[in-house]
């Protein structure tokens, strides 16, 4: 008994000596990772069509500028912008007609749910759309 008393006063003295412990990257570890679907038809190009997997932190999935898509997001939260956010339905557009292109965005990003139509229907989905390129595909994919 005095043998175990003295290996935890021992342990304790030591576990004081070496200092605190780094804190554990909780936060990170229990995060959702940042994982979407993203589905785009009617681009006109059949190349661009189809439906896509991202992944950030690491960057992976079938998108096929994975590396460019997740850095376009990381910029996006480092401006503070929601880049699924719909258009702001008070907002002035032009009536311009971008094509029949759609793209739907599903998954989880930045520890939240997502689910965001995109459209190019008016001045105001155009650049909603472009401002989310290249995770979208482009004018000229």
């Amino acid at each position: 008994m005095l043998r175990l008393a003295a290996f935890a006063v021992t342990s304790a003295l030591a576990a004081t000596a070496a200092g605190p412990l780094p804190p554990l990257p909780l936060g990170r570890l229990l995060a959702t990772p940042d994982r979407l679907v993203i589905a785009v038809s009617g681009t006109g190009n059949p190349l661009a069509d189809g439906e896509y997997r991202l992944e950030c932190d690491p960057v992976g999935g079938n998108h096929p500028e994975a590396e460019g898509a997740c850095a376009r997001l990381d910029q996006l939260a480092k401006e503070g912008k929601d880049p699924f956010a719909p258009a702001d339905k008070r907002q002035m557009c032009t009536m311009q007609d971008g094509g029949p292109a759609t793209a739907r965005i599903t998954g989880t990003w930045q520890g939240r749910r997502v689910d965001a139509v995109f459209q190019r229907t008016n001045g105001c989905e155009i650049a909603r759309w472009n401002e989310l390129e290249p995770v979208l595909p482009g004018k000229r994919s």
